[in-house]
């Protein structure tokens, strides 16, 4: 491969029908950091993140010297790379070394009233309970002493229920000694219900399902979209239509809430992207595992290659895949090209809309899925090219990914990958790692558990999350 001396956009090998502007993050940057290496005055930016008072980690990467012709692009460069690594580590502090231009336009742009606004409060104040901040100075170092994990959830003793709160469903399961005995969803519609108590009783409600086919209670834990500490709600789209002062008295300890009502059983909740991971790590017997949930939402986890669940927040949902210029925006965030807007129910209404399907203006998006699973499941062409464009943007992206993870397996589970565009899906993304990274699709496996393990496999796992003291 030549020496580039300008930057030259990139061009994918595979192009979707339905998504043709799609510009994958992974060439865009591997692009760019091209040009950069091949300059000999090229800088090194540092971007650390810090969670409490100490650096979590600190990310490093070549950048064009301030006056190059290109030098414009390094702004976008650092800003979706920053943007990335915020969604997938978490951060109420970042440190930029290396450019004070960048770390001053990087400022601006997460300030209150900049671009990325609705991060840095989420980030700030939701998660980490501090004013978020970015400024320049050096790097800090990262002691190899500190924890990059921590052992949670494979204990299947006794009985058990688990469960898993998502946008369109609440799941539970019951089981015995690890065997599932009990496996139910129930529909509901959390997103903009205000009263509290429609998500205390609506989740209790799933609980006492379960514990009838058990003959006594040991431990009960559960996962959901948003971010959790210590069984604490910091931030969640599940309940967003909940005013501020209500979420404060009654939905941030919403899970101490039902402990207590459940007889203080142990009781572990985390978000839902880490119990797709440990469910891929538990039924694959493996570990450095990827997992993806496509469902109302995406949601991401991740297994170290140790074993262990991570303190990062791996809220995938939200990191940038796509760095086209018309790259679809999420209404949540007012960001465009992240991963919400293809590996979820929003991704596939987004997709079939621009293939030609028609809904009811009313219409859940889980409606909206089924109508186009059933038109996939009876040979609709249409409906095959709208899976395809998932698997085209899920391939790059999971190239993009291994780029921040050290990552051998991946496992996808969602109401998306339910029935035959699950396999559709799988195979495009596999194409795309077999044609643009051939090296890659030699090491990366990637996974669609059975149909029942797609639709209750997180329940299950989650049921697994609390130790039980005997």
């Amino acid at each position: 491969m030549s020496t580039p001396a300008h930057f030259e956009p990139p061009h994918p090998r595979v192009v979707a029908r339905l998504a043709p502007e799609f510009l994958p993050a992974v060439l865009w940057n591997d692009a760019y950091r091209r040009l950069a290496e091949a300059n000999a005055e090229h800088r090194t930016l540092t971007i650390t993140l810090y969670q409490g008072e100490e650096p979590l980690c600190t990310f490093t990467s070549p950048i064009l010297r301030a006056n190059h012709p290109d030098a414009r692009l390094t702004l976008r460069y650092a800003e979706r790379l920053l943007k990335f690594l915020l969604w997938q580590r978490g951060a109420g502090r970042v440190v930029i070394g290396g450019a004070p231009e960048v770390a001053s336009s990087l400022a601006q742009i997460y300030a209150p009233g900049g671009a990325r606004a609705f991060d840095a409060s989420f980030m700030g104040e939701k998660v980490y309970r501090r004013p978020f901040s970015v400024t320049a100075g050096e790097a800090a170092p990262v002691h190899a002493s500190l924890p990059v994990g921590y052992v949670l959830g494979r204990h299947l003793d006794g009985c058990r229920i688990g469960f898993d709160l998502g946008g369109s469903d609440r799941k539970a399961a019951a089981l015995i000694d690890g065997e599932v005995v009990y496996s139910e969803e129930i529909p509901w519609d959390p997103y903009f219900q205000s009263d509290p108590a429609y998500h205390l009783e609506g989740i209790h409600d799933s609980l006492a399902r379960a514990a009838a086919h058990l003959p006594r209670v040991d431990a009960i834990g559960g996962s959901a979209a948003g971010v959790y500490v210590n069984n604490e709600v910091r931030v969640a789209s599940l309940f967003r239509g909940v005013a501020p002062a209500d979420f404060e008295s009654h939905i941030r300890r919403i899970f101490f809430t039902l402990q207590e009502r459940w007889g203080g059983v142990p009781f572990v909740v985390v978000n839902d992207g880490e119990v797709t991971a440990l469910a891929g790590a538990m039924s694959l017997s493996e570990n450095a595992v990827l997992g993806v949930s496509m469902g109302t939402s995406m949601a991401g986890g991740y297994v170290t290659p140790e074993g262990n669940l991570t303190p990062w927040l791996n809220e995938l949902a939200f990191a940038p895949v796509d760095y086209a210029t018309d790259a679809p925006v999420d209404e949540w965030s007012g960001d465009a090209g992240c991963g919400v807007q293809y590996f979820s129910q929003q991704g596939v209404d987004r997709l079939a809309r621009r293939a030609g399907f028609r809904f009811p203006d009313k219409q859940p998006l889980a409606e909206r899925l089924v109508f186009v699973q059933e038109a996939l499941a009876q040979g609709d062409p249409v409906a095959l090219e709208v899976f395809k464009a998932i698997g085209v943007a899920f391939g790059y992206s999971l190239a993009h990914y291994a780029d921040f993870y050290d990552v051998r397996r991946v496992l996808v589970l969602g109401r998306v990958t339910s029935g035959p565009g699950g396999d559709v899906i799988l195979r495009q993304a596999e194409a795309v790692l077999d044609a643009e990274f051939p090296e890659l699709s030699r090491t990366l496996e990637v996974r669609l558990p059975d149909e029942n393990s797609r639709r209750h496999g997180q329940a299950v796992a989650a049921a697994s999350l609390p130790l039980v003291v005997r």
